[in-house]
């Protein structure tokens, strides 16, 4: 702790078998507000393997009477945490944004996402979990079950700490597993928060664990554990390709969701104000920091001057500040580290010899010298080989490429090692119809911005994006279950 900081007494513990329990290293981590780093939101546990143990040993004991429940008795307990959830939402946001940055408004449309994500996966309970299949014996049925897996590992990144973890313990829950959730230690008081939401509703102590601390300790410690038969990671994809080789290598299931490099294409006939419009709120909202934002925007050569200077007069108009300000558009990066690291592209991009049109430099005047702030950045001249045309940036920062046809575009968009999300700004339905068929990415959009997706429908990516699995909606029962055929011979 440094000279001026403010502190608070809020110290946040393990939920471990139904208890809320201080590391057994009596050791705690600081959670600062990155746009005040003074400002300490709340002090979280740095564990250790022993109290990961002891969660997964409290989840695998819990297991066993939780899969005996029906779906709807299940479901019930998703319902109660919903309407907790609900009650709290406006102090919970606040948390969010105190601790992640993110505006006020985006952190109470994420909490109410978080709502919508339990209700619908409460539901669930009440739905088929099988087929009746025919049999060569006409004296026999023969069916389908989906049983859970047992205990499912889940770790979660910093850019939505409500709705990405709650669209992994729902499904994980409802389906019949017990949970050992690891959050980033970034936001962990938020996920603390949503925690005693579950933890309120009388979640059966157990079935719902929540250990903190280090990735190296508690995230390794997550993919190594033999009990652990599932684990659900959304992060980098160099982190996912641990998790990948160490559960492959104990034949436990595993889930990715590693981010992108996400393009949007702006063809000749686009609305040009809508796609601008899309674009500075697909790229730039959240301060960039989500796996579906807009980093490439690809431009027809014929529209390519105006749409340009359409998109500079709605990024100058960018208000940069406190995410709980209301004025606010664009908070800070999530942390020091991440806003070196976006410092550091834009460096590179300044090297490769692209141009640098708007923004570029860290904001340390006007009160916010505190904070870690960067201004909206746009670049142009940007040849598809760059670093900032290929790297996962992870920050506002757009990079424009200009391009004569709509199959240039599709080839260039195409050209990342990743394939999350893609969005095209046209009128005409044959440049829909290509980009639905050859763009390589697991959500497309049509006039539309890359970011986001409904949580009915699946969510994943293609390439080095996912594990090629997919999240949300009724798609989710694909990981959290094993099928179990049963034939029944009277």
């Amino acid at each position: 702790m440094t000279i001026g900081e403010k502190t608070t007494t809020n110290t946040y513990l393990n939920y471990i078998n139904g208890s809320w329990t201080a590391s057994s290293s009596g050791e705690v981590d600081k959670s600062t507000n990155p746009a005040n780093a003074q400002e300490i939101v709340g002090y979280i546990q740095k564990s250790t393997a022993a109290d990961l143990d002891r969660a997964v040993q409290a989840a695998k004991e819990a297991q066993v009477q939780w899969r005996k429940l029906s779906g709807a008795a299940r479901g019930d307990y998703l319902f109660k945490t919903a309407n907790i959830l609900e009650a709290r939402l406006n102090d919970i946001a606040e948390t969010m944004t105190r601790e992640m940055g993110k505006s006020l408004p985006e952190a109470k449309g994420e909490t109410a996402r978080g709502v919508a994500i339990l209700r619908y996966y409460a539901g669930e309970g009440m739905r088929k979990v099988g087929d009746v299949i025919p049999s060569t014996d006409s004296e026999a049925l023969m069916f389908t079950n989906r049983v859970p897996l047992g205990v499912v590992g889940i770790i979660s990144p910093w850019n939505f700490p409500v709705a990405i973890p709650v669209w992994k313990i729902a499904p994980a829950l409802i389906y019949g597993n017990a949970v050992v959730f690891k959050p980033a230690q970034e936001t962990a008081v938020t996920a603390a928060k949503v925690i005693e939401c579950f933890a309120e509703a009388g979640l059966p102590a157990g079935v719902l664990n929540m250990v903190t601390g280090a990735g190296s300790v508690i995230g390794q410690g997550i993919i190594d554990h033999k009990d652990i038969k599932g684990i659900s990671f959304t992060g980098s994809d160099q982190v996912g390709k641990l998790v990948a080789q160490g559960a492959v290598a104990r034949g436990a299931k595993y889930q990715l969701e590693m981010g992108g490099k996400n393009p949007v294409i702006v063809a000749e006939d686009a609305d040009l104000d809508l796609a601008v419009e899309a674009t500075v709120s697909g790229g730039l909202r959240s301060t960039g920091q989500k796996c579906t934002a807009t980093s490439r925007v690809i431009v027809q050569s014929k529209i390519y001057d105006l749409f340009k200077e359409k998109l500079l007069a709605k990024v100058n108009e960018i208000k940069v500040g406190d995410g709980l300000n209301s004025d606010t558009w664009m908070g800070p990066c999530a942390s020091e580290n991440q806003l070196n690291t976006v410092l550091s592209y834009i460096e590179k991009g300044k090297q490769e010899g692209a141009t640098l049109l708007a923004g570029g430099k860290r904001i340390t005047g006007g009160g916010l010298e505190n904070g870690f702030y960067v201004e909206p950045t746009v670049f142009e001249n940007v040849n598809r080989n760059m670093v900032i045309a290929q790297e996962e940036i992870f920050g506002p920062v757009l990079a424009l490429i200009k391009v004569d046809t709509i199959e240039e575009a599709l080839e260039v968009a195409n050209d990342t090692k990743y394939g999350l999300s893609a969005s095209i700004f046209t009128q005409n339905i044959g440049n829909m119809l290509s980009f639905i068929r050859e763009m390589d990415a697991g959500l497309v959009r049509i006039n539309a911005e890359s970011a986001g997706v409904e949580l009915q429908a699946p969510f994943g990516g293609m390439k080095q994006s996912s594990s090629h699995s997919r999240e949300q909606g009724q798609a989710a029962i694909e990981f959290y279950t094993s099928i179990k055929t049963v034939f029944v011979k009277a």
